[in-house]
């Protein structure tokens, strides 16, 4: 499948202006079920429904990992029970990651060429020349891996891939990096 990244970003209105603004407010209402905080259930639901991007919806880590980092941005101004929800002012920050997030599930996804949602390090061996134009050169690849592969498992998963993919600044070749970030 190939990701339209022009279509992908204009769907994720994350500029520091007022109509994008302006656009994060209508999205927001549209996925929220009234009580002014995203669930994961919403968010996951307003992609497919709000977003309409199936790409994404598909790519579950990726939505868990942006929800997650997203919630935990500030403090809620709901107590303890906001910080198990995406308050409005955390959204900007959760487009951001979102984003981010489903380009590491790209990556991943390409070097993963069983689909089994794990990378072996046979499938990172033979994905290396892909790899060096996303991270830059590995001298080591059996050394990389063991490195990513923190739990020991002999198995790279995604969340452990996401640690490295940061590390490592991450960037595919074919993503459009057209996206305001600040």
């Amino acid at each position: 499948m190939s990701i339209d990244w022009t279509d992908l970003n204009a769907k994720l209105p994350t500029e520091r202006t007022g109509a994008a603004k302006a656009k994060r407010k209508d999205l927001f209402k549209q996925m929220d079920a009234g009580n002014g905080i995203l669930s994961l259930a919403e968010v996951d639901k307003g992609i497919r429904d709000v977003l309409k991007i199936d790409e994404i919806f598909d790519a579950k880590a990726a939505i868990m990992r942006a929800f997650q980092i997203a919630k935990k941005r500030g403090v809620s101004s709901r107590g303890a029970m906001g910080d198990d929800y995406i308050e409005f002012k955390e959204f900007r920050f959760f487009l951001l990651s979102l984003r981010q997030y489903f380009e590491y599930w790209e990556a991943f996804a390409r070097t993963d060429a069983d689909g089994d949602k794990r990378i072996s390090f046979d499938e990172f061996q033979d994905a290396q020349e892909k790899i060096e134009v996303w991270v830059g050169p590995i001298g080591d690849m059996e050394g990389e891996f063991a490195k990513i592969d923190k739990n020991g498992g002999g198995i790279i998963l995604f969340d452990e891939f996401c640690e490295w993919a940061i590390a490592k600044n991450l960037d595919l070749e074919d993503d459009d990096d057209n996206i305001v970030l600040e």
